[in-house]
């Protein structure tokens, strides 16, 4: 039997950003740049493991929203022609810096990154690379969790269990239709929880969930064996909680792994460097300065006069940490084996996004990481739901309110800049039920746009946008996409009051919005069974992607 058990959780997430009325979109990219930098190539991590039979087991939620995303047909296509315009910038980029020793190493490298995201995406995946992961997740390998629907900061709809259990639902529905088959685990947005959240959780199947140290450690019963091992809530759903130690080795600005000086700078890019006129076409429209992905320079220091960038360096480096992160698992499991009654498990759950996208080495880290627990005789790689399986909790406790954000609790999304925004969302709620209430069973246009409704009031729900607009980054975009989705609640409302509903407006809408094509409005129907949605019903018979 192993001493220690490690769990690798990755969080993927981004909010629903789709602009079909626009040719190209700015915020469109943060969906680019992470198919690029992240997702791809993790893919190609678990590609490499698992051609070399290395026995990996890594957990990855996925959200609702994001898959609809990585689905979307208008936006594959536009990936692909982003993919186009990078490998351009990149042939001229390997001309531009062809005498250059420093810098035409690292060209050459964003030009084979770029060519092979290409030939993945196109070829490999025919644009759908939830094929990749669905293919790991049916070996075994991967297991897929799901999130809540629209990424909502639970704790702060608690006095709407309507729009919980929606979000809740709906997500395990989505889960369902992408990959043929029920979650067993469900990731809490921000590790936001709330007591009596897990009662939503076990009425729609779901078994574990993680929590942020503090949910056990500060709950009125003392945890046993702290976060290393899972405890019960009183209904049975098993909560893990996350290892501060190994959260500081990635997480922190001071001692993380990545603000080693001698990986690649995440700020310095040419896309603010090189004059206008030669970098002008792989901007943004109208000469707007963004970042190009290609980027010269090392950390270096707490200085602007930055060192060229070495990927030899850099991965001297990762190996060094992944040694590094390897002893401190060993000997955390080493002083708590002998104290415990079964193995300890160590949870470290991450943002997946944090692996390429801001971390550039951060997947070559995660893929040694591997290797090295996979040789190990004192650690051994699983899921929550194998451990489960080999050890049930014996503990029974209520966690307490936390979340993984700032300070621990709810103030990255309710404080002075954004409180603002939950007057409107959860007056949208109620309205919302009481359309239910009015609508009980409609068909036709009023369906139509009660679904509408329906997803409007989940999207203006996104944690994402109280996050961006506390953080000072993309505040316009943030206030706007608030204020379209209460503003289209609005409009059906007051429509459907009036009784006449502009069938050109809606469609219009409707194409733009396009997530959870199943929705059932009566999610939001109280104190009654809502008919099953046919993603439930057909999920069971969905052939492998």
């Amino acid at each position: 039997m192993s001493k220690g058990y490690v769990v690798l959780m990755l969080h993927a997430h981004l909010p629903f950003v789709r602009h079909p009325e626009y040719d190209s979109f700015l915020e469109e990219n943060w969906l680019f740049e992470a198919i690029s930098e992240t997702y791809l190539p993790l893919l190609r991590v678990m590609d490499r493991l698992y051609a070399e039979e290395v026995p990996f087991k890594l957990s990855l939620s996925i959200s609702p929203t994001l898959s609809a995303m990585l689905t979307d047909e208008l936006l594959q296509d536009r990936y692909v022609a982003h993919l186009g315009k990078q490998i351009a910038l990149a042939e001229h980029e390997v001309a531009r810096t062809a005498d250059d020793p420093d810098f035409g190493p690292v060209a050459g490298m964003y030009r084979d990154l770029y060519r092979e995201n290409f030939r993945d995406f196109v070829d490999r995946y025919q644009k759908d690379i939830l094929r990749g992961f669905d293919h790991y997740y049916k070996r075994g390998r991967l297991e897929l969790l799901t999130t809540a629907a629209t990424h909502a900061f639970l704790p702060l709809y608690q006095n709407y269990p309507l729009a919980i259990d929606a979000q809740v639902e709906l997500a395990a529905d989505a889960h369902r239709g992408y990959f043929g088959k029920s979650p067993k685990g469900f990731w809490l947005p921000e590790c936001g929880y709330y007591p009596g959240l897990e009662e939503v959780l076990e009425r729609h199947g779901f078994r574990y969930f993680f929590s942020a140290a503090h949910g056990l450690l500060f709950a009125h019963e003392q945890s046993m064996a702290g976060v290393y091992r899972p405890v019960s809530c009183p209904n049975g759903v098993s909560v893990f909680g996350r290892d501060l130690y190994s959260a500081n080795a990635v997480w922190s600005a001071d001692e993380g792994y990545p603000g080693d000086f001698s990986y690649r700078d995440f700020y310095r890019d040419i896309g603010y460097d090189l004059p206008l006129d030669y970098i002008g076409p792989y901007v943004h429209q109208g000469g707007i300065r963004i970042p190009t992905g290609f980027k010269y320079h090392s950390v270096t220091g707490k200085t602007d006069d930055k060192l060229p960038y070495r990927p030899e360096a850099a991965r001297r480096t990762v190996n060094e940490h992944a040694d590094n992160f390897l002893y401190m698992q060993q000997r955390l499991t080493a002083r708590l084996a002998p104290l415990m009654d079964r193995p300890p498990v160590i949870s470290c759950p991450y943002d997946a996004e944090l692996f390429g996208h801001w971390w550039f080495e951060g997947p070559l880290w995660l893929e040694e990481v591997m290797r090295r627990i996979a040789d190990s005789d004192e650690l051994e790689m699983t899921t929550a739901s194998d451990y489960l399986k080999q050890f049930p909790p014996t503990q029974v406790m209520q966690p307490a309110f936390s979340s993984w954000g700032n300070k621990g609790y709810s103030e990255v999304w309710l404080d002075g800049t954004n409180d603002w925004i939950y007057r409107h969302t959860h007056k949208v709620i109620e309205r919302m039920t009481e359309l239910v209430s009015r609508f009980p069973n409609e068909t036709g246009l009023k369906r139509r746009a009660l679904d509408q409704a329906a997803r409007e009031v989940l999207l203006s729900q996104s944690s994402d946008w109280p996050f961006i607009i506390r953080a000072g980054t993309n505040v316009s975009y943030a206030v706007r996409r608030i204020k379209e989705h209460v503003n289209n609640f609005t409009t059906i409302y007051d429509s459907l009051c009036r009784g006449a509903v502009s069938t050109e407006w809606l469609t219009r809408v409707e194409k733009k919005n396009l997530i959870f094509p199943e929705i059932d409005y009566r999610l939001f129907r109280e104190g009654a069974t809502r008919p099953t949605s046919i993603a439930v019903q057909t999920a069971e018979s969905l052939p492998e992607r």
